[in-house]
């Protein structure tokens, strides 16, 4: 028994020392089984990132480009180098095996790429061709050119210059068809360097001059050309010349220039992010590639401009233009296209010192006008000032919706020159109420268009309203005058005498003052109705004159009140003239029906 129990424990002590040693071979195991997986999920990472695979083979060598699985291969390709470059850097040796491979692949790749979009872009020179349904279809294949840059620079810079080559060609060429055709459609009679604010209408030209325009008013009238600048129309369709040819349709320049820079703007927007999307680029290097492209269109536009402007006389047409410019910048800026920037300020550079210098030119021919060299005296209001009034208005509606600074200073040295041309024209009158009646009613016309263009508080609103009404004050003292001059002396006079307190020396006008009111009484009826009328005849605008005959009466009125008043002095209570007096309710009803209605 003890013999056996020996055995048993004999027996079990291996059975526990071999359990230890299966234990400390499991865990060996499973140290080694460990790492192998980690080598084999990086050996088969290598090997993914190296093998290619006959499917990629087959796409690349011979599915066409515009496939979509040519496409997906191509990126896989791409990918595959990227990762061979990387593990050849890390010296693995096993990328020597398949560089071969890749670099044939690539080479067939590229030669397949470069065919493709070499043809794209020579499509586009066909006459006739819509360049940008070729060049949207380019976009769907960017990853092309993505892929040439990455893999061969050569060829991306040869396919980059040949596009840059060919759209350079057919936009200066597309531009200046369109321009030369677009020319042809503007209106035959333009602003010629006589038609200037201060030349008279007779004034005569050269025998071998051209007829002058029907009407030099045109030239300084806005009309219905402001329109150019409406949300609309600034936005509307380009004008397609062939088509206004057929229907004889003629357009003024400002209009030409909306629609060819319209033109502009749209394909330079379009071509700058295009170039930005395909090539890859952004920033200044974007800004270089769009100017290879679109800098010969700009400067023939630039240099097209300058030409026409050297004989351009139509202040409004310049004026519209810079409008046009300001806010084709400010659509260019919210589209995000900086690249027109330098383009805008160059426009604006040549636009802005020629509308100052035609602005010039019209202040100096105001300030030059003789007035005795033009013709017939008249008290209506004078053509020059008409034109002013024309010219000013359409100036300051459009200068409202961008204000600028330089432009009031000049329009206010033109009105200045207005201002004096006026009273120089006045001075020719030989009585001081024709002088007031010609003042008045070139003020009140001035102020009449300017109001109806213009906003109502503008300086030139302000200003002509202040002469206006310093004019009519004076013009209504003129007026009452002849009839009631006696009487305007003596209340005068009287007033005085009272507010120094020397009342007592009104005893002696006793028979001044009876003969006054006795001549008052019987002729301030006939006096007040060839007033009216005179008034009536005088002046153009039927409300002034109505406006002056009512503060012609409220003076009067106001007058002989003051008259009532002097009469009620101690010193004159008792004269029995005074009973004579019309009272001074009955004197308002009756000049109310003397006051004009429409």
């Amino acid at each position: 028994m003890e013999q056996m129990l020996g055995a048993f424990q004999s027996d079990l002590s291996s059975i526990s020392s071999e359990i230890r040693t299966l234990q400390e071979q499991s865990g060996a195991m499973n140290i080694r089984l460990r790492n192998r997986q980690a080598v084999r999920g990086k050996l088969g990472e290598l090997v993914d990132g190296l093998i290619v695979p006959s499917a990629l083979i087959m796409a690349i060598l011979e599915a066409p480009v515009t496939e979509p699985r040519f496409l997906e291969q191509l990126q896989e390709l791409d990918a595959k180098a990227a990762a061979v470059r990387e593990q050849e850097a890390r010296g693995t040796a096993a990328c020597a095996d398949v560089r071969g491979i890749l670099d044939r692949l690539r080479v067939k790749a590229v030669t397949k790429i470069r065919e493709f979009i070499l043809q794209k872009i020579y499509s586009f020179r066909k006459p006739m061709t819509n360049y940008q349904i070729p060049q949207t279809a380019l976009l769907k294949y960017r990853f092309f050119y993505q892929f040439l840059l990455g893999n061969e620079r050569a060829t991306a810079k040869e396919i980059r210059d040949e596009y840059v080559e060919t759209l350079s060609k057919i936009y200066l060429s597309y531009y200046r068809s369109y321009l030369g055709r677009l020319m042809k459609v503007q209106y035959e009679e333009v602003a010629e360097k006589d038609d200037l604010m201060g030349v008279e209408d007779t004034a005569k030209k050269g025998f071998f001059s051209k007829p002058s325009l029907r009407s030099r008013n045109t030239i300084f009238t806005l009309g219905t050309r402001g329109s150019v600048i409406s949300p609309t129309e600034l936005e509307a369709p380009i004008l397609v010349p062939h088509t206004a040819q057929r229907g004889e349709q003629r357009y003024p320049f400002e209009a030409l220039f909306r629609s060819q820079h319209y033109a502009l703007l749209d394909n330079s927007c379009r071509e700058y992010l295009f170039i930005c999307e395909f090539f890859v680029v952004s920033g200044s290097a974007a800004h270089d590639l769009f100017h290879a492209v679109m800098g010969r269109t700009l400067g023939m536009t630039l240099k097209h401009l300058e030409s026409y402007l050297t004989d351009c006389y139509d202040a409004i047409a310049v004026f519209l233009c810079i409008h046009i410019v300001l806010r084709f910048r400010n659509i260019a800026a919210k589209r995000d296209v900086p690249a027109l920037d330098r383009y805008w300020e160059q426009v604006l550079a040549l636009l802005w010192p020629r509308f100052e210098l035609i602005l010039e030119m019209n202040v100096q021919s105001v300030r030059s006008t003789d007035p005795q060299r033009l013709g017939g005296l008249d008290t209506r209001p004078h053509y020059i000032t008409r034109r002013y009034a024309e010219f000013s208005s359409a100036l300051v509606s459009i200068n409202q919706t961008v204000p600028n600074e330089r432009t009031m200073q000049l329009l206010g040295q033109l009105q200045v020159e207005v201002e004096n041309f006026v009273l120089r024209v006045a001075a020719e009158f030989s009585s001081r109420k024709e002088q007031l009646v010609f003042l008045i009613n070139n003020y009140d016309m001035m102020l009449g268009v300017l109001m109806e263009r213009a906003a109502d508080d503008s300086k030139e609103v302000e200003s002509f309203q202040q002469l206006l009404n310093a004019r009519t004050q004076e013009f209504i003292e003129e007026l009452l005058s002849p009839p009631f001059g006696g009487l305007v002396a003596f209340v005068k006079e009287a007033e005085a005498l009272i507010e120094r307190g020397q009342a007592e020396r009104l005893r002696g006008e006793e028979a001044r003052v009876t003969q006054l009111i006795r001549g008052f009484g019987s002729s301030w009826k006939s006096s007040v109705e060839s007033l009216s009328q005179d008034v009536m005849r005088s002046f153009t605008n039927f409300r002034n004159g109505t406006s002056i005959i009512q503060g012609a009466l409220t003076q009067l009125i106001q007058l002989y009140h003051r008259f009532h008043r002097v009469l009620s002095q101690p010193q004159l209570r008792a004269l029995p003239a005074r009973a004579e007096l019309i009272n001074i309710h009955h004197l308002m009803v009756e000049l109310k029906k003397h006051k004009p209605n429409f």
